[in-house]
């Protein structure tokens, strides 16, 4: 019906009105996409969505709708997680430090991943029930 260019709600004026490309759109996991976005802007989202799903919309709101940005954060993915906290116990546990059995149930690891992400180290994305995505800061 309408194209890029039409009459519709110009009717009897006889002006042509330039109108969106897209209006409506579904797939996109949340990301915003400008009413007049080019098609090449929109190819790109779609694919990078297409690409990581959920998290991608995530991720590419938080970087301000900017998929440079976006692009450049899975650079420095570290991976999924149940929780923040599964993430700063098996990192701590992997960089060799040597917990004694009598101390182990005395670590806040949720406290531990809350001021990682505080300090900026670490962004966590939460993409569904006992399923984050941690991604290393620049």
């Amino acid at each position: 019906m309408c194209g890029e260019t039409c009459k519709h709600g110009s009717e009897g004026t006889g002006r042509w009105q330039h109108r969106p490309v897209t209006r409506h759109y579904e797939g996109f996991e949340g990301a915003s996409l400008s009413e007049y976005a080019s098609f090449e802007t929109v190819c790109d989202l779609a694919e990078f969505i297409s690409e990581h799903g959920r998290l991608g919309g995530k991720v590419y709101g938080y970087f301000g709708n900017d998929l440079d940005e976006a692009r450049a954060a899975f650079e420095d993915y570290a991976g999924e997680y149940r929780s923040a906290a599964d993430f700063a116990e098996e990192l701590t546990r992997e960089s060799g430090t040597e917990i004694p059995p009598s101390l182990e149930y005395y670590i806040d690891w949720q406290a531990l991943a809350r001021d990682m992400a505080l300090s900026g180290e670490i962004l966590v994305f939460q993409t569904g029930f006992d399923e984050v995505h941690i991604f290393w800061t620049r």
